[in-house]
């Protein structure tokens, strides 16, 4: 296999900015089961405009299922935390953004902390599989289920590792990780855009409805995304996101007062 047909592996990118943006910085968080890979043409376009970028690898992501079930929903967000809070000390005015489960981690970021802006795709806060509601009985009698199959999506497979089987201790901290993020919306304060395809198999609708009941007019942008599926960042409506969320970086950085240090 030459060097030009290997595909990319699943790692943190991160860039320093350039120019008149290389002072306002942008953390995206990737989702669950998935790597940077999923948001990483989303990243190098806004890397190509001059931002400051840090997408991380969130720990139990790119590697393999088993090594995901160690992990738990507190070191999938102190992880982007910490990649946050160093981009926000060297830029002075910082964005979070993410896809799907990226989305509940930004969210839960900004209600922690002062960022000035939150852009999203797909985000999660809810389930489809009502089964949910007693995972935290059910991963003691199944250990792992298969992953939610999306059979109307246009977007590449990425090489996140092996994930193909999804732990149920993981998904019970997926549950973790969003009544702890609807827990504290009411903290937002930074204005939010949310992307959302039309067809989503994997977050169903009422996970906007919940942004939506909470955020109340926070929520300054919805976008449909018509021809996309859940991963947005890599489908047919990927440079609508692109474009649309980096203007809405730019205008928000015109309002916004320096972003927190830690």
């Amino acid at each position: 296999m030459t060097e030009s047909s290997t595909p990319p592996r699943p790692v943190a990118f991160s860039y320093p900015g350039h120019g008149p943006n290389a002072d306002i910085g942008i953390a995206i968080c990737h989702g669950f089961t998935g790597s940077p890979l999923s948001v990483l043409p989303w990243a190098e376009h806004l890397a190509a405009q001059g931002y400051a970028v840090t997408v991380p690898l969130l720990p139990g992501h790119g590697t393999h299922w088993r090594e995901l079930a160690q992990t738990g929903w507190r070191d999938w967000f102190g992880s982007f935390e910490a990649a946050y809070l160093d981009l926000s000390a060297r830029t002075s005015t910082c964005f979070v953004a993410g896809l799907s489960m990226g989305g509940a981690v930004a969210l839960l970021t900004a209600a922690r902390h002062k960022t000035a802006g939150v852009s999203i795709v797909n985000p999660g806060l809810s389930f489809y599989d009502r089964r949910v509601r007693v995972i935290g009985l059910l991963k003691f009698f199944h250990r792992t289920t298969i992953p939610i199959p999306e059979e109307h999506s246009t977007a590449p497979a990425t090489e996140d590792g092996d994930y193909s089987r999804t732990p149920l201790a993981a998904v019970h901290e997926l549950k973790k990780l969003f009544n702890a993020t609807l827990r504290e919306l009411p903290a937002v304060t930074a204005p939010v855009q949310v992307f959302k395809s039309v067809t989503d198999e994997v977050v169903p609708p009422t996970s906007l409805e919940l942004l939506r009941a909470r955020l109340r007019d926070r929520v300054t942008e919805v976008v449909e995304l018509a021809g996309s599926g859940h991963v947005a960042t890599l489908d047919v409506d990927a440079p609508e996101i692109f474009a649309r969320s980096s203007e809405f970086f730019r205008d928000h950085a015109r309002q916004s007062s320096p972003s927190e240090t830690p």
